[in-house]
């Protein structure tokens, strides 16, 4: 593309031209990058401010490589020979520039953008199914993977920057998608990543105390999630989970069509769901919206998973499905990988899942739907057994929470969580989580400030993760169910290396549960690791 095409109308300028150069505008542009290792002869290098670095320090290893001009937020001084344009917004200039240079591929699809503290990962996915079964060929770039249509592969990150977001989008388009489902973070909202994409649909799923290392106050957080529903145009459809406090919030600058949903019978909802019955494996639930009532069975529990299934439903209708299609696509849902993930097998005595659940109001969410699941009622009165043996002397089952807090992040929810697991759980074993450059056991202590006294008997640290697992399986009694919170789908362990810098070890709670119940269970087949349908990896995990 030539330069001066791919800036038109945009407000950028053209700040600095080299005297060899006289049709600036004729410049051909063969890639755009933000990162100067990725330059190749004829590049865009787009020298954005980061948070810890900016991207004006590496102008000039970006020009050896080959860049022809660069992008900044002001003049750069002394720059001879060399194409410099200008923005005061180098952030959203940059997403619609990676939006034009791609030949605008949101705008040649319905495209889904899902945005709230919890439910993102599994609202998109469930999208992503639900319009795939119904012959619908739609892509998806999310916290646990990424289908470009070529291949689907592991995620590095929930969403990713703007250049790299418009280059998956053109790679569905090219390989015959009609839809994406797409997860859209705070982080990324505020940084302008999807400022360029022409939204069909955006899903608002509830907001709770997290991220506010990065947002510093509930208030700029709940602004950076608005920003997805302020930017959307009149024939797009926002659809809002109205039993969140913070709904009104999101829709205060709408110009599009609310879908208004409830899973608590509110009045005034266009799209309402209900739990008809369920257990430990699944739920019925009758949905009303748009379509109609569908009554469908889906393998997953709880009130919230109830909420995500009726919004992936009212979001599959308005991306064009009918209500047949959309039942047939519902008939075909399943939870994503590491949310309230089994390990454990139907013949074992001990039930194990695994769950990404890592703030107050998501751990709060999991273990609430698995002890209204469980089948008969619990005794929380007996202490924790320590040593070898029964972990209590009841033989109604309990329920158990493994969990513990990431290092350099929101330390505000700590406590919570704290209070949070003893609220609900019967047994609850605290551990590490992604300590990263912070002591693990410091993270723990602020952990147990949550938990009131008269339940810390109910309470076992083990920094150790992998210890707090087999603790928890070789206590727990036959008909227990053991959640492990926090780390789902990742499959390491993030530590100090003890030089200042960060360590990334092999860790997945799955792979280390299903090892433990292996021992337990010699006799038995070795089960392999659950993984996506498909699934190859790319990449960096």
């Amino acid at each position: 593309m030539r330069l001066g095409g791919l800036i038109e109308g945009l407000p950028i300028q053209c700040s600095s031209v080299p005297p060899r150069v006289r049709d600036w505008a004729s410049i051909r542009i063969c890639d755009i990058t933000e990162d100067s290792r990725t330059v190749v002869p004829g590049s865009l290098f787009v020298a954005r401010q980061g948070l810890k670095q900016d991207g004006k320090k590496f102008t000039a290893e970006a020009l050896r490589s080959g860049a022809v001009a660069i992008l900044a937020d002001a003049p750069i001084d002394p720059a001879p020979g060399v194409l410099v344009l200008t923005t005061e917004d180098v952030d959203a200039a940059t997403a619609r520039l990676a939006e034009r240079f791609y030949g605008d591929p949101s705008s040649a699809m319905k495209l889904a953008l899902v945005t709230g503290t919890n439910g993102k990962t599994t609202t998109s996915f469930l999208i992503w199914k639900i319009l795939n079964a119904a012959s619908e060929r739609c892509g998806l770039i999310g916290t646990v993977m990424v289908d470009d249509g070529a291949e689907v592969a592991r995620a590095s990150m929930t969403t990713p920057p703007a250049i790299e977001l418009s280059r998956s989008l053109a790679v569905m388009r090219e390989a015959g998608c009609t839809a994406a489902a797409v997860e859209a973070s705070s982080h990324a909202l505020d940084q302008r990543r999807v400022d360029g994409l022409r939204v069909s649909v955006a899903v608002f799923t509830n907001l709770t105390g997290d991220h506010l290392d990065y947002h510093k106050s509930m208030e700029e957080y709940a602004s950076a999630k608005a920003r997805l529903f302020e930017m959307l145009d009149k024939d797009a459809t926002a659809v809002i989970n109205m039993d969140d406090a913070h709904a009104e919030r999101m829709v205060r600058g709408c110009r599009a069509k609310i879908v208004r949903c409830t899973a608590c019978g509110a009045k005034g909802a266009d799209a309402s769901v209900r739990i008809i019955e369920g257990d430990i494996h699944g739920m019925v639930l009758e949905l009303k919206g748009p379509w109609g009532m569908l009554t469908s069975r889906v393998p997953l529990i709880g009130v919230y998973n109830a909420m995500n299934v009726l919004q992936a439903c009212v979001s599959a209708y308005a991306m064009g499905l009918d209500d047949t299609r959309l039942a047939e696509g519902l008939a075909h849902v399943s939870a994503p990988p590491g949310r309230l993930e089994r390990v454990s097998r139907d013949d074992e005595p001990v039930s194990v899942y695994v769950d990404f659940a890592h703030s107050d109001d998501s751990l709060r969410n999991v273990l609430a739907a698995v002890a209204g699941a469980m089948p008969a009622p619990r005794h929380r009165a007996s202490p924790v057994v320590t040593g070898a043996g029964s972990a209590a002397s009841s033989s109604s089952p309990l329920l158990w929470s493994i969990f513990g807090c990431g290092g350099d992040k929101d330390r505000t929810k700590r406590p919570r969580m704290g209070k949070v697991a003893t609220s609900i759980a019967d047994r609850v074993v605290v551990t590490s989580d992604n300590p990263r450059s912070e002591k693990p056991s410091a993270i723990v202590d602020e952990i147990l400030t949550g938990i009131d006294a008269r339940d810390r008997e109910r309470v076992v640290v083990q920094i150790d993760r992998e210890r707090a697992i087999r603790h928890a399986i070789e206590h727990a009694t036959p008909g227990d169910v053991i959640v492990i919170a926090g780390k789902g789908h990742e499959t390491e362990q993030i530590v100090s290396d003890g030089h200042g810098g960060l360590l990334s070890v092999r860790f997945d709670d799955r792979e280390v549960a299903r090892a433990i119940l292996d021992e337990r269970h010699p006799g038995k087949p070795k089960a392999r690791r659950p993984r996506a349908a498909g699934m190859r990896t790319r990449g960096a995990v």
